[in-house]
C-alpha cells in the first residue's frame, strides 16, 4: 500500500513537471536594444536575455509574444498574458493597474534631432517631435511641452518615429536614452539635443516586469530569479553585452 502511494506521488510529480504552466511574456519587439526581432524573426535584446536568464534560474518555462506597447497593460488585466517586459517605466499610474517586479534597469530619456539643428529642447518649441503612443515619454511631452507650443506626433513604434524624422516629416524624436544611443550608432548625422530627462513622475524609478494585480506567486519567482542572477554575475554579463562602451 505504501509503495503504491509512493508510486502515485512520484507519477503525479512527474506529470506536473511535464505539464508545467508556460509563462507567457508580452513585449513590443521594435525597441532595440531592449527587445527586437532578429533576421530569423527570433526575439532578442536586453529584456529578452534577462527574462531567459531569470526563467532558467527559477526553472520556469517562458515564451515571448509581440504586442503593441499600449496594449501590454490591458493584456495583463484581461489575463491574456502572464507578464510583460518592454522597457516599461514603473510609475504610480501604471502601478495602480498592474504589479511590478523589483527594478532591473535605471532609465532616462532624451530628445534626438538632426545634428546641430537645435541648440536645446527649448528650440523644439513649435516643432514636431515623434513619440511612442501610450508611453511615459508621451505623457511627459503632453504635460510639460505641448502648452509651450511643441507638437507631439504619436507612433505605434519608435522605428516609425525615427523613420519619419529621417524623411523630414518630423523635427525630432523623444525616446529612452539607451534606445536613442543604439539608434545613433548607425545614424551619426543625428545627435542628442540637451541633457537626459530623469523626471521620476514620468519615468519612475526605472524599468520593471509587470504582472496582473495580485499575481504574487509569479512576482515572487521573478524577483527571486532577478536577485539571484544579479548575485551570480549573470545580470552584469547581460548588461555589458548591450550597454558596455
Amino acid at each position: 500500500m505504501k509503495k503504491s502511494l509512493l508510486l502515485l506521488a512520484v507519477m503525479g510529480l512527474l506529470s506536473s513537471t511535464v505539464h508545467a504552466k508556460e509563462i507567457k511574456f508580452a513585449t513590443e519587439a521594435t525597441y532595440a536594444p531592449f527587445e527586437y526581432l532578429d533576421d530569423n524573426n527570433q526575439f532578442q535584446g536586453f529584456d529578452i536575455d534577462l527574462v531567459r536568464a531569470i526563467c532558467q534560474q527559477v526553472k520556469l518555462e517562458c515564451s515571448f509574444h509581440n504586442q503593441a506597447f499600449d496594449s501590454l497593460i490591458p493584456s495583463l488585466k484581461f489575463r491574456r498574458y502572464d507578464a510583460a517586459i518592454a522597457a516599461m517605466d514603473v510609475t504610480p499610474e501604471r502601478a495602480a493597474q498592474v504589479d511590478f517586479s523589483d527594478i532591473y534597469y535605471q532609465n532616462s530619456a532624451v530628445f534626438v534631432a538632426k545634428k546641430a539643428a537645435f541648440s536645446g529642447p527649448e528650440a523644439l518649441v513649435d516643432k514636431t517631435v515623434g513619440v511612442q503612443n501610450g508611453s511615459s515619454h508621451q505623457s511627459y511631452l503632453v504635460d510639460n511641452w505641448v502648452s509651450k507650443g511643441l507638437l507631439t506626433v504619436p507612433y505605434a513604434s519608435y522605428q516609425s518615429a525615427f523613420l519619419d524624422m529621417i524623411n523630414g516629416r518630423t523635427d525630432g524624436v523623444f525616446a529612452d536614452t539607451a534606445v536613442a544611443a543604439d539608434w545613433l550608432k548607425q545614424h551619426q548625422e543625428y545627435a542628442v539635443v540637451g541633457t537626459p530627462v530623469t523626471d521620476a513622475k514620468y519615468f519612475g524609478t526605472g524599468f520593471g516586469i509587470a504582472v496582473a494585480k495580485g499575481n504574487q506567486a509569479l512576482l515572487t519567482q521573478l524577483n527571486k530569479g532577478l536577485a539571484e542572477i544579479k548575485a551570480n554575475g549573470t545580470y552584469q554579463q547581460i548588461f555589458d553585452k548591450y550597454f558596455a562602451q
